[in-house]
């Protein structure tokens, strides 16, 4: 009888810990890199590799912050494919459709933030945070919400 073996999280922790000596490795609730303690936090109920592979890839590309929101798809989309290379070298593989999900998530966010909230035309962004539409003036600023609600405050520029 043949026997597959599903690789997991806790299997894999301990090679990539000797592999990455540099990075921390700790369970949490959700997958996230800090490169301000040097932790890659990983789900500790989940068996999503990739994300393991995409969040440990931030680390090693030296990922810290972000000025622009269009920087951080860029962080995004080459995280992923550091990913897809990084697991190849442990005898897996990242899926293309795994990887354009999640880099939905970061285009949708990306619209929501820059949509106006006054007339729906896409606005530019002007600092960290805030942005205008060149439609019809109005000015907003934005919150994180990479994992909570999406919050605009508008300020009208006047005519």
């Amino acid at each position: 009888m043949d026997v597959t073996i599903m690789l997991s999280i806790p299997s894999l922790l301990p090679r990539l810990s000797a592999d990455f000596p540099n990075i921390r490795f700790v369970a949490s609730d959700d997958f996230h890199w800090s490169p301000g303690d040097g932790t890659v936090y990983y789900h500790s109920k989940s068996t999503e590799l990739a994300q393991l592979f995409h969040e440990l890839s931030h680390a090693i590309l030296g990922h810290n912050d972000y000025s622009r929101d269009i920087n951080l798809l860029k962080m995004e989309r080459d995280a992923w494919e550091q990913a897809r290379e990084l697991s190849e070298q442990y005898d897996l593989s990242v899926a293309d459709d795994t990887i354009q999900d999640h880099l939905d998530t970061y285009r949708a966010w990306l619209h929501d933030r820059s949509t106006c909230p006054d007339c729906t035309a896409t606005g530019m962004q002007t600092s960290e945070k805030s942005y205008r539409c060149v439609a019809c003036g109005t000015n907003w600023r934005v919150n994180e919400a990479k994992t909570c609600q999406l919050l605009r405050y508008t300020t009208k520029t006047p005519a």
